[in-house]
């Protein structure tokens, strides 16, 4: 055994780290409607507060309707590769790996898994709030195609971007020796 390998009892927490992280993925897979009918639930929640027109959420469908009531109703559904579950199973399969590899990193790991999850939820957040901004302002049309296409992915790219550099920073750092 080299002198920097762990010894087998010691790792044996790291295991059930990489199998729960497996169940993680596996249930996230499993329940990904219900995460799906939430970020439209949330989205929903946040136009109610922010709207003038009508907005209702027919969570069985992943989709949002806004503008109920105006010149210009639409309805935007969740599918799973726009969802901020798309970011967010793949890297928790990245914790585990990582957290196998450097068990003396799990807590960041974990914390920096945390924030990577909340900071694409927000992003996501962000992005669909911001379709609805530009189908409201240029139109179906337009402003799908703007609010979608171009400036909906250059938020993901970015939010998801500053999303990972966070999870690096934080769970791959190493401790400062004094």
């Amino acid at each position: 055994m080299s002198a920097n390998a762990a010894p087998l009892s010691s790792r044996l927490p790291v295991r059930w780290l990489v199998i729960a992280m497996l169940a993680v993925v596996g249930l996230l897979v499993v329940c990904q409607g219900a995460y799906r009918t939430a970020e439209v639930q949330v989205t929903g929640a946040v136009l109610r507060l922010i709207s003038e027109h009508g907005v209702y959420v027919a969570g069985a469908r992943h989709t949002v309707y806004f503008g109920l009531g105006g010149d210009r109703p639409l309805g935007l559904q969740m599918t799973p590769e726009c969802s901020s579950l798309f970011l967010v199973v793949p890297l928790v399969l990245v914790t585990a790996v990582l957290g196998y590899l450097r068990p003396a990193n799990t807590r960041r790991l974990l914390l920096s898994l945390l924030v990577f999850g909340a900071v694409v939820a927000a992003v996501n957040q962000l992005r669909m709030l911001l379709i609805v901004g530009l189908v409201n302002w240029l139109g179906i049309s337009t402003g799908y195609y703007w609010g979608h296409t171009l400036m909906g992915s250059l938020v993901s790219v970015i939010g998801g971007a500053l999303a990972l550099v966070l999870f690096v920073r934080i769970g791959l750092r190493r401790e400062r020796t004094a």
